[in-house]
């Protein structure tokens, strides 16, 4: 289940990212996955506090995310070029070959370097909320949103030359004055 009014404004990098319960390196909690969309909320300094689409929080590096470049089209903005079937049917078979390396491992008929080398080069990413959805496209390493009808590029895997610049409005900034 979503949490209420999410809107991603970054994906975490590639590689994951290391998350805190505070802004403080002390207190290490669960690790954000590969290119999982998030919303970031406040910043102070590098320390970025992110929230997920189920509504779990943590602090991270700030530095580290990708921006997203923009909100997701809205039915009356232009169409996008795609439709949406073919990375779906893609997404689909990317799932069936981690689902059956899984099988095949749980039941003793890999062990886990044959299960790495089985699973090695598969990106799938997909969040559905109502008639919103997000893929990654690994073939372009891009995130698309889909209403449904069409396709429409939604961030890239580019790096952000400036993390401190987003162009995201909902992200507060706190300075130490603000803490006091």
């Amino acid at each position: 289940m979503s949490a209420p009014g999410f809107r991603p404004t970054h994906v975490v990098p590639p590689r994951g990212l290391p998350a805190w319960e505070a802004p403080d390196p002390a207190r290490p909690t669960a690790p954000l996955d590969p290119l999982l969309p998030v919303q970031l909320v406040e910043r102070r300094g590098d320390w970025g506090y992110i929230r997920c689409h189920n509504g779990w929080g943590a602090w991270i590096d700030g530095r580290h995310l990708i921006a997203l470049p923009e909100d997701p089209p809205t039915a009356d903005g232009p169409d996008g070029a795609a439709d949406p079937r073919p990375l779906l049917a893609q997404s689909e078979r990317s799932f069936g070959d981690y689902r059956a390396a899984v099988e095949a491992l749980a039941a003793g008929g890999l062990d886990s370097e044959g299960f790495e080398s089985r699973t090695r080069g598969l990106r799938i990413g997909i969040v559905v909320d109502g008639e919103s959805m997000w893929l990654y496209d690994p073939q372009e390493g891009r995130w698309v949103y889909a209403d449904g009808r069409r396709l429409t590029t939604y961030a890239t895997d580019r790096a952000v030359t400036d993390p401190h610049d987003t162009g995201r409005a909902p992200t507060r900034l706190v300075t130490p004055e603000d803490e006091g």
